[in-house]
């Protein structure tokens, strides 16, 4: 036996329909596609709507994309820090006081920005901070303390965890 000898059994296939070959036997003429119109002609495009504008062209194009993963930091200039000085207890500055004294919205991240100058001593503790802040802090005899974002960490490359809602401060 050999491969061109190979053939299934009788009865296990049917052969296909033969369709469209004249009008003699089942199947010719119209070939199962009715009489006349659009479809018994020949195909129609997919999404095709019979000449209205189709749906794939009517709605708005939206440009580009939102990052969820967008961190936004509320700046702190260091000439704002000296103005309010004297409201941080001990000299220790974190966002809570930043809060307190009305710099910054509850729950945001605060990055400390360098417009100005800063003559006290002051403990920082914040999100960010840029490096001419940090370098003028030092100057005036101060600490910066960077305070971790609280999904930093949680799982691979910095994404937030499953836990929870991502979007939202946990």
């Amino acid at each position: 036996m050999r491969v061109h000898d190979l053939v299934p059994s009788p009865g296990s296939t049917k052969k296909p329909k033969r369709v469209g070959r004249g009008t003699g036997g089942k199947g010719g003429k119209t070939a199962g596609r009715g009489t006349k119109g659009q479809r018994a002609r020949n195909t129609v495009p997919r999404g095709f709507e019979g000449g209205q504008m189709p749906l794939k062209q009517r709605v708005p194009k939206l440009k580009g994309f939102t990052n969820p993963f967008r961190v936004e930091y509320a700046g702190v200039n260091l000439d704002t820090l000296s103005e309010l000085a004297d409201r941080f207890d001990g000299g220790r500055v974190d966002p809570d006081a930043l809060v307190a004294a009305g710099a910054v919205r509850k729950g945001a991240y605060v990055k400390l920005l360098g417009r100005g100058e800063l003559t006290t001593k002051l403990d920082v503790r914040v999100h960010a901070v840029s490096k001419s802040a940090e370098a003028a802090i030092t100057a005036a005899g101060g600490t910066v303390t960077l305070v971790p974002l609280p999904f930093h960490g949680d799982t691979k490359a910095g994404r937030p965890a499953a836990k929870g809602n991502q979007f939202t401060n946990r």
